[in-house]
């Protein structure tokens, strides 16, 4: 993770000399690191993914009306979603997935470019962290999960420096033709397929690490990605 600017640094010393105040600092950048993760973020990626999430439950209870306004909402918002800044075009084999969440072994890697987009995230506890700790660090993923992003950020301010954050990138076209086969699906009250069809757009989800989109972010290409801006 990135360290503060020298001048920054500089300005936290100067109105804070002592060490009743080093703790303060220590919060902020948690706040710092907890905020400039989530930026990489999406939000119409989160809420689509959301809203994917949302159908493929009601179509598998059997809800099949019930399914199609998050469908149609997930149209809507996969759309704005390659709007964003936050898309990136990449080879899928030029990405690194993070070890936390591999690819299915029978998965072959497209080479082709592919747009990208953050729809969603997850951080990681490590052994070391103290029991509060590692259930803020679920509390707080439970709440990405939702789309309620501000409110993970809250959670993860009493979180310490050692938990890693990894981005689920989902390939837009792909997941946007997975969306509209549902739609159809569904539309045809043919509720299994529709299922099929969300499950093959959540299967070509990619986790990364956040360094990894950072690299990307910032024209750092790694392994041969580029990072595109709209």
């Amino acid at each position: 993770m990135k360290r503060f600017s020298a001048m920054l640094l500089a300005a936290g010393l100067a109105v804070a000399p002592t060490f009743a105040h080093a703790g303060s600092i220590h919060t902020n950048w948690e706040k710092y690191k907890a905020g400039r993760a989530l930026k990489h973020l999406s939000n119409d990626g989160q809420r689509a993914l959301v809203d994917i999430l949302q159908a493929r439950d009601l179509l598998s209870a059997g809800k099949t009306d019930q399914a199609i306004p998050a469908l149609y909402d997930a149209t809507k918002r996969l759309e704005a979603a390659k709007k964003a800044d936050t898309k990136l075009t990449a080879a899928e084999n030029a990405l690194t997935p993070a070890p936390q969440h591999p690819a299915a072994p029978s998965h072959v890697p497209s080479t082709t470019p592919t747009e990208w987009v953050p729809v969603g995230g997850e951080w990681i506890a490590s052994e070391t962290l103290a029991p509060e700790k590692k259930a803020a660090v679920g509390t707080a993923n439970g709440q990405l999960k939702t789309g309620t992003t501000q409110q993970a950020a809250e959670t993860m301010q009493v979180v310490g420096e050692d938990v890693d954050f990894i981005v689920a990138l989902a390939p837009i076209a792909q997941t946007e033709g997975a969306v509209n086969r549902a739609t159809v699906f569904t539309e045809g009250r043919d509720a299994k397929s529709a299922v099929d069809a969300l499950n093959s757009a959540l299967g070509g989800i990619v986790f990364v690490s956040d360094d990894f989109v950072d690299s990307m972010s910032n024209n750092a290409p790694a392994k041969g990605a580029t990072a595109k801006k709209s």
